[in-house]
């Protein structure tokens, strides 16, 4: 039976005129839509107490679990809407099994794929005003998130959990144009390890991240590049997307799942890659191998793919006293073409054959 989420509306929503404005230059994650989603767990009642009202705070106990043990995820995804008015999701159901996989790895209870897609359905409906009008690359960003909310201080899965869906209107990432991005590569952070939860989308994994982020914009970089754990030089993730190189040779090569997060948006270009003459490759990358590729022009594209970004060209790296570029250091072809195509099928400018664009209203 499909979950119901039922809508009680806000009296007292944005008014017209500033929703207006926030619209017409929205950054990204700054303001918020009227409503929200929501639904709580306990191990009696299963998941109950579903609906979509008012954006809120919350209040939470100072012992709730999440602020001691960080037992929480989230995901990421966006609303669009088309040339007719109508709005779309892009790959909602790969969203939810990831939601799911990552609850499974914090001892989280796993939501299902229907009450995901509801949700995340009824709250765009609720706030449909909040959709863009893209003008470029306009969207709504929605935040499907879990937490556990027990007051218990015991170190245990939570015996409460929260889950919620907040939206923000988004503008382009890159609001003056498709630019290369420069990666430090980090010796002294790593991302995630073995057995560790690099593979969930949980909040500790950013957080552990901030101060490499830091040392990256120290030496004058746009995000961190991290390698694995063990010393082996492998290349795992750019910040919060994923890695990608292009070959001479016509290679789409990305490095393989275990320790990094399986991203929507790196299956998405990985699917594409026969369209645009390139065989896709899954497998372990070495930093070695994109030095010397890059030197010797058998590596003529890198580019990172998520979400916010979509696809992000990286035409350069700097790490402890080296530095290269990747091709002549400007935005690829391939990655600029791969980048629009998405686009235009998220946008509804492209043929959907893959059968991932999914409507709401």
């Amino acid at each position: 039976m499909v979950p119901d989420y039922p809508l009680s509306r806000s009296t007292d929503p944005v008014p017209e005129a500033e929703r207006k404005a926030i619209l017409a230059e929205p950054g990204f994650g700054r303001y918020f839509t009227d409503h929200m989603a929501t639904a709580v767990w306990t191990p009696d009642g299963g998941w109950h107490d579903r609906g979509i009202g008012p954006l809120r705070p919350y209040t939470l106990h100072p012992s709730a679990a999440v602020l001691h043990y960080a037992q929480e995820i989230f995901e990421g995804l966006k609303a669009y809407r088309h040339a007719d008015g109508s709005v779309w999701l892009f790959r909602p159901e790969a969203n939810a099994r990831r939601f799911a996989r990552s609850a499974r790895r914090m001892a989280l209870p796993e939501l299902p794929e229907e009450d995901f897609l509801t949700s995340v359905e009824g709250l765009v409906r609720a706030d449909e005003a909040w959709v863009p009008v893209p003008g470029g690359e306009e969207s709504l960003y929605l935040r499907p998130f879990m937490f556990a909310s027990e007051a218990f201080l015991g170190v245990r899965p939570a015996a409460e959990v929260v889950y919620s869906v907040i939206a923000s209107p988004a503008g382009p990432y890159f609001a003056s144009g498709v630019t290369g991005v420069t990666l430090w590569v980090s010796s002294r952070y790593t991302r995630a390890a073995r057995g560790g939860t690099g593979a969930a989308k949980c909040g500790g994994n950013y957080a552990a991240s901030l101060a490499a982020q830091i040392e990256a914009q120290e030496h004058g970089c746009d995000q961190v590049m991290y390698l694995d754990s063990e010393g082996e030089g492998t290349l795992e993730e750019s910040g919060t997307m994923n890695l990608c190189l292009v070959t001479s040779d016509g290679r789409l090569v990305t490095p393989a799942l275990g320790t990094i997060l399986e991203g929507v948006t790196r299956d998405t270009v990985l699917a594409l890659a026969a369209d645009f003459g390139l065989t896709p490759e899954e497998r372990t990358v070495t930093l070695d191998e994109l030095r010397s590729g890059a030197a010797d022009g058998s590596v003529t594209e890198v580019f990172a793919a998520g979400t916010a970004a979509v696809v992000t060209p990286i035409v350069r790296f700097k790490g402890d006293g080296y530095e290269f570029t990747v091709g002549d250091g400007e935005p690829g072809s391939r990655t600029v073409a791969l980048r629009r195509h998405v686009l235009d099928i998220q946008y509804g400018r492209a043929e959907d054959r893959h059968g991932w664009m999914h409507r709401v209203l």
